[in-house]
């Protein structure tokens, strides 16, 4: 039996679900608060030994992503702008935006400074329409902020992330529920979330390019070829993702990895992925002012075994040398020399448990009182 399939029955009620993501947020802020910046290619990030955070849709056009390193980023664009980041700075522009977003429902679920779910079922304004508040939102969001946001609107949160992308920059996409079939089935592959460029790749090998291809798979060949996220494949093809909104969700852990087309052998090439994984790490963490005490490295071997070794301080890691120099420590202690497919690094033991027990603390008098 499949242990992931919960069906689409009463107990999981259709919703309506809002995937709202601003459009290369970072960048955009720095094009609206310096104009001069405007129609040229930028990325925030550091311009030497770094990686790009955020990269303008003028620099997309030359191949510049997020998580790329600096170092190829010029080398793809020449002219491109470096711009160093001002998370203080997005951090004021996100929580306007919140703030939109609560004018509609509570069921907010925040992603990152640039993205949240909104489950707007039943919502304040009632109104019955997704469509509409998607474009309110969006439009508030242009008149307060002088930036643009595009949106997806479906049945779940799979369907309403798949959406947010399709008519991007400052657009958006319904997926009605009774077109989910036909579009999941005609949608390629490496445009459903969740699926990598590696894993993309893998599945063109196997002949399955649309979610039709993919569809044909049995539930045990999809875990047997891609092990627990075959499920999840298995699942969202049919539509099917059952997660809820989530507002008070306390994150437990961040974690950056890659995916190597080529497996890597040697010291310098992992100290240079490592170096690269702790830049983007940092970035992470310092969107959400998260700090970590415990640094986990993780090595996925080319014959896909996994070892894992982790570090544990008594005070929080505060910078991307503290990353890389731990990662090289843990690196060394790998109990096998063959080539690495993946690498990764992630931080635990996290203030935002610290900020849940205080919230927890501060909650329970008020109840009693309650009572």
């Amino acid at each position: 039996m499949n242990p992931y399939l919960c069906g689409m029955d009463s107990s999981f009620p259709t919703r309506k679900i809002i995937h709202v993501d601003m459009d290369a947020f970072y960048a955009s802020v720095e094009q609206h608060d310096n104009p001069s910046l405007k129609g040229k290619p930028i990325a925030v990030g550091g311009e030497h030994r770094g990686v790009v955070a955020a990269a303008s849709y003028e620099a997309r056009k030359y191949g510049v992503r997020s998580a790329m390193p600096s170092k190829t980023a010029k080398e793809k664009c020449p002219h491109i702008i470096f711009v160093t980041p001002r998370f203080a700075r997005y951090k004021e522009i996100s929580k306007q935006i919140r703030e939109i977003f609560h004018e509609y429902t509570d069921l907010v679920e925040p992603l990152s400074l640039d993205e949240a779910y909104l489950d707007v079922t039943e919502n304040k304004k009632d109104i019955e329409s997704a469509n509409q508040i998607a474009r309110e939102i969006r439009q508030k969001i242009f008149e307060q902020t002088g930036l643009t946001a595009s949106a997806g609107i479906s049945v779940n949160k799979f369907l309403a992330k798949v959406a947010s992308d399709i008519n991007k920059p400052n657009g958006q996409k319904t997926i009605h529920p009774d077109r989910i079939e036909g579009f999941l089935e005609e949608l390629p592959v490496e445009k459903f979330y969740g699926v990598g460029k590696v894993t993309a790749n893998k599945m063109f090998s196997l002949g399955i390019y649309k979610g039709k291809d993919l569809k044909k798979k049995t539930f045990e060949e999809l875990v047997r070829l891609f092990g627990k996220s075959g499920g999840y494949y298995y699942n969202v093809v049919r539509g099917i993702h059952n997660s809820e909104v989530k507002p008070h969700r306390i994150q437990k852990s961040v974690a950056v990895e890659r995916t190597f087309f080529e497996d890597l052998f040697d010291d310098q090439a992992i100290n240079e992925k490592l170096e690269h994984l702790s830049q983007e790490l940092h970035q992470r963490l310092q969107k959400n002012s998260i700090l970590g005490k415990a640094l986990t490295l993780k090595i996925k071997y080319k014959d896909f075994s996994l070892f894992t070794r982790s570090f544990t301080k008594e005070e929080y890691f505060t910078s991307p040398e503290q990353y890389f120099s731990t990662g090289k420590k843990l690196w060394e202690l790998r109990p096998f020399d063959k080539p690495v497919r993946l690498l990764g690094l992630s931080l635990s033991h996290l203030n935002t448990e610290e900020k849940k027990q205080v919230s927890i603390q501060l909650k329970i008098p008020f109840e009693e009182f309650e009572n």
